[in-house]
């Protein structure tokens, strides 16, 4: 659900009920509707040009950066040598142009399900969409679930680029799919997957955090701000095949030289560490699910439950 009215796109989701953020739009480049949902660009007025999917703002040019750099550095930082890498989703390419930054990454795989999601970004969005012609990369259209099954202990590291839960990328919020990138790791492999925001959707992010927890050896949540996304705030959990990880503390520390070079906006050592630091709810909450899971059960804490840590 959307609407545009008088000049305005405003985002409407029953993910984030009572909350709106509005854009004032200049022009509608491009609206479609693909096999798998409704595509949308704006050119806006304040915040540049704007990918809608299904009625929800996936990137703006204005702030786009900060989710890209973070969903790709802090699981790269994470492992000690992330030379190949998966990306399922990302169909904008801007997780692939960050991950082909990074200088010990040799070759990325990326696994989009929606073509004219590709094409549209390619045209309309190239500050994006030129991580898809990237030469690290090895694009393939098609199911990420279908793809991880026919790929075992393949990748270093696995990048979960997707939209909200709602229509096609609820499955990438559920266990079989963590249990699937599992199976698609080589030893001390790394996944980091988008989670949403405490702030609106905190049971969502305990129950994406507890199938993280639930499947690999250690698991951990950061947040980032992007002023574009509900609430201003995308969090992000992390899960290790090795439980000597520690996502808090980046393996690799790149000089200010080499985030200039990399032309990094948004990451760097100390906001890794940031990252990781929550508010008290939000903590308490995770800290809940880490305490209550043990090898015999594995309950999801209900919406109520989770709102009790307020």
């Amino acid at each position: 659900m959307n609407g545009m009215k008088e000049g305005w796109f405003s985002e409407l989701s029953s993910l984030w009920p009572g909350i709106s953020l509005s854009l004032e739009v200049n022009e509608v480049l491009h609206s479609e509707k693909s096999d798998f949902q409704d595509i949308l660009v704006l050119q806006t007025k304040s915040h540049g040009r704007a990918l809608i999917l299904d009625g929800i703002i996936q990137c703006t040019e204005s702030d786009e950066f900060a989710y890209q750099e973070m969903i790709s550095f802090l699981p790269l930082c994470s492992h000690p040598l992330p030379k190949k890498v998966l990306i399922v989703g990302g169909g904008d390419g801007g997780v692939a142009r960050e991950v082909a930054k990074h200088p010990g990454v040799e070759s990325i795989v990326q696994v989009e399900i929606d073509s004219h999601v590709l094409e549209v970004s390619k045209k309309f969005l190239p500050f994006m969409g030129t991580g898809l012609t990237n030469p690290k990369l090895t694009l393939h259209v098609g199911d990420g679930f279908r793809f991880m099954a026919q790929h075992r202990q393949e990748f270093d590291v696995i990048i979960t680029d997707s939209s909200d839960p709602v229509g096609p990328a609820v499955s990438l919020f559920q266990q079989s799919y963590f249990e699937l990138m599992r199976g698609a790791l080589k030893p001390g492999g790394i996944v980091c997957s988008q989670a949403g925001t405490v702030w609106a959707n905190i049971d969502i992010v305990a129950q994406t955090f507890q199938h993280c927890h639930l499947t690999f050896r250690k698991a951990s949540f950061a947040c980032a701000a992007v002023p574009t996304y509900p609430t201003g705030q995308i969090g992000f959990v992390l899960g290790s095949l090795s439980p000597e990880t520690n996502f808090k503390e980046p393996l690799r520390i790149f000089s200010e030289t080499e985030l200039d070079s990399f032309n990094l906006h948004y990451y760097s050592a100390e906001v890794h560490r940031a990252a990781f630091v929550l508010p008290r709810f939000a903590k308490k909450a995770l800290d809940e699910i880490i305490n209550s899971v043990t090898d015999e059960t594995e309950p999801l804490l209900s919406k109520d439950a989770v709102k009790s840590f307020y």
